[in-house]
């Protein structure tokens, strides 16, 4: 007995028991992700039979052909894209612009801004969404690509992450450029800017996995089928569009689409990612 309690105390301080937990929970939450991309290889039988298999019986594409051949599937990744690539090139242009003035620039009524930045913070994205409709309406933007891009080319959460970068950045860079008589655009753009890459690649990931799963705003812009981006479209999936019976496959494999090019922006630039300490310059 005293020879288990000491092997399991062994165990214990070393950290071992520790790493068996943090492997345990990552299989947990990797778990549905593994049975989605199973499922989707699936035939319809037998993802209705045995849903939590991780091995196929029966090895079949079908669900992917199915999607890019008899659906508009093709139409809703091309609307993504063009949306998530302009929501995000505008998002870290505008939330730099305006966490650079925030945090540098003197005007009267800035702390009011910033106040109101957090108000709009902690509003529920849901609330915004009648007030947003009958905005896109009156400009006449509503069913077109402009109403889907323009109400998010900035974000409040964005521009307080600038904010607060360019705060950790001393004045002292900014000095010699205003001793060249370089005006405040070309400080930004030249000199602290650049500086700021771990926040810009932040915002750029935190943009396009914004963007690219947007849902609802999307109900509230568009309403033309040439319109639909994949969360709608996968949305109306998942409520049977195709045709009758589950199709777990076919809704599983869009979802696993869906998922790619998030993952793999997100697996690049991983160690890229800001810390509040990487980038600032010790004065």
């Amino acid at each position: 007995m005293k020879i288990r309690q000491s092997w399991f105390k062994r165990l214990f301080h070393s950290g071992v028991l520790f790493y068996i937990l943090l492997v345990a929970l990552a299989l947990v939450y990797i778990l549905p992700f593994i049975i989605q991309i199973a499922t989707s290889f699936k035939t319809d039988a037998e993802a209705t039979a045995n849903p939590l298999s991780l091995i196929p019986a029966t090895l079949t594409n079908a669900s992917y052909r199915k999607l890019f051949l008899n659906s508009d599937f093709p139409v809703w990744f091309k609307n993504s894209i063009i949306v998530t690539i302009a929501v995000t090139a505008g998002r870290v242009f505008f939330d730099s612009l305006a966490g650079y003035a925030l945090s540098r620039i003197e005007f009267r009524g800035r702390n009011v801004i910033f106040a109101l930045l957090m108000a709009v913070m902690s509003v529920p994205a849901v609330v915004l969404l009648i007030p947003k409709f009958l905005i896109i309406k009156t400009l006449g933007i509503y069913d077109s690509y402009a109403g889907m891009i323009f109400p998010l080319l900035v974000d409040a959460s964005g521009v307080f992450i600038m904010k607060n970068f360019f705060e950790s950045i001393p004045r002292s860079v900014e000095e010699q450029a205003m001793i060249d008589r370089a005006g405040t655009f070309r400080i930004f753009w030249s000199v602290v800017l650049p500086m700021a890459r771990p926040a810009l690649v932040t915002i750029s990931i935190l943009s396009f996995q914004g963007s690219w799963n947007e849902l609802s705003h999307f109900i509230v812009s568009t309403q033309s089928s040439e319109l639909t981006t994949l969360t709608k479209g996968v949305a109306s999936l998942a409520s049977g569009q195709l045709s009758a019976g589950n199709q777990y496959p076919v809704k599983l494999a869009a979802a696993v689409i869906m998922t790619i090019p998030v993952a793999i922006l997100f697996f690049i630039f991983q160690k890229k990612i800001m810390n509040t300490s990487e980038g600032s310059v010790k004065e």
